[in-house]
């Protein structure tokens, strides 16, 4: 996966934004320029297999992110596993 860093001009409510790869050999020059012209960053560095992926993450207001964070806690890893075997009992006593 890619890393891709994105930058929103200040009180836009991120209309107005672009965003670098972060493995390009350009990246901190780009970085730069884009700081000077007023940009900022914006939000987390975001992992995506190719830039439109990037950018539909980017463009969820990062629901994905939450979403990853809540799923890679044990806890809430168990809560779904109880979850699902909850309603795969239920269903199987009801068919019967």
């Amino acid at each position: 996966m890619s890393k891709y860093q994105f930058f929103c001009k200040p009180n836009d409510q991120r209309n107005d934004f672009t965003y670098l790869h972060m493995e390009d050999e350009q990246f901190v020059e780009q970085k730069a320029q884009l700081l000077a012209w007023g940009f900022e960053v914006e939000g987390d560095v975001i992992h995506a297999s190719h830039p439109n992926e990037a950018i539909d993450k980017f463009e969820s207001d990062f629901i994905y992110a939450s979403e990853e964070y809540s799923n890679a806690q044990p806890a809430v890893g168990l809560y779904h596993f109880v979850m699902e075997t909850y309603k795969q009992l239920v269903s199987r006593f009801h068919r019967g």
